[in-house]
């Protein structure tokens, strides 16, 4: 169990390993599950679409029906999270920490929304932990669905395509790149960690006990 879970943290084995099917089966659940949020979804939509150009066996599919399937199990993903959250209600907020679960998550999440609104779902497809708890979120407070359908749908399509056309351009124009997945995968973790630490961070100094 303990190296399945390893190998669902590294893009590169989840697509060598498991293909399309698993491909898109994290997709989904990252976006879709509580517990999805450790998944790597920036780097593994964007080192699809670089082996794609690189070692297209691997997919074997084409560019756009691999854009296509990744952006259903995004907005598959997002629907289902939605859900969860209009049938939890404000009891997530009272949910007690496990070992996947912390409500820093939800907290983080939530200062997102009150800074950005409804476009959290767009801006938060591209942030660890936000792209899992935003749909979460929109249904906990109730979000008109057909509102939230045009986030979901504009959201998925702007980071599927954009990570995936920028993973198949470099894997095309250099495609020695690929013996450096492992440098790309860390450098877009830190990438987009680094918003999400900020958005934490302040909510922390907000509510220290010496803070006005």
């Amino acid at each position: 169990m303990w190296e399945f879970l390893k190998e669902l943290t590294d893009p590169e084995s989840i697509i060598k390993h498991g293909g399309m099917a698993l491909l898109l089966f994290v997709i989904f659940a990252e976006t879709g599950l509580l517990i999805g949020f450790f998944l790597p979804g920036d780097s593994l939509v964007f080192i699809s679409g670089l082996l794609c150009a690189t070692e297209p066996a691997l997919l074997n599919t084409g560019i756009i029906p691999l854009i296509v399937s990744m952006s259903i199990a995004a907005v598959t993903g997002n629907i289902v999270g939605y859900w969860l959250g209009r049938r939890a209600g404000t009891s997530l907020f009272n949910r007690e920490d496990g070992l996947l679960f912390k409500k820093k998550y939800v907290t983080v999440t939530r200062d997102f929304y009150a800074k950005h609104g409804g476009k959290t779902l767009i801006l938060g497809r591209f942030l660890p932990i936000i792209r899992t708890f935003a749909p979460v979120l929109a249904g906990v407070i109730q979000i008109g669905f057909k509102r939230f359908m045009v986030y979901n749908l504009l959201g998925a399509t702007l980071w599927i395509t954009g990570l995936t056309i920028a993973g198949y351009y470099l894997g095309s124009t250099f495609p020695a790149i690929k013996a450096y997945i492992g440098e790309i995968v860390i450098g877009l973790i830190i990438i987009t960690a680094i918003p999400v630490i900020r958005t934490w961070r302040k909510e922390r100094n907000v509510n220290l006990p010496n803070n006005p």
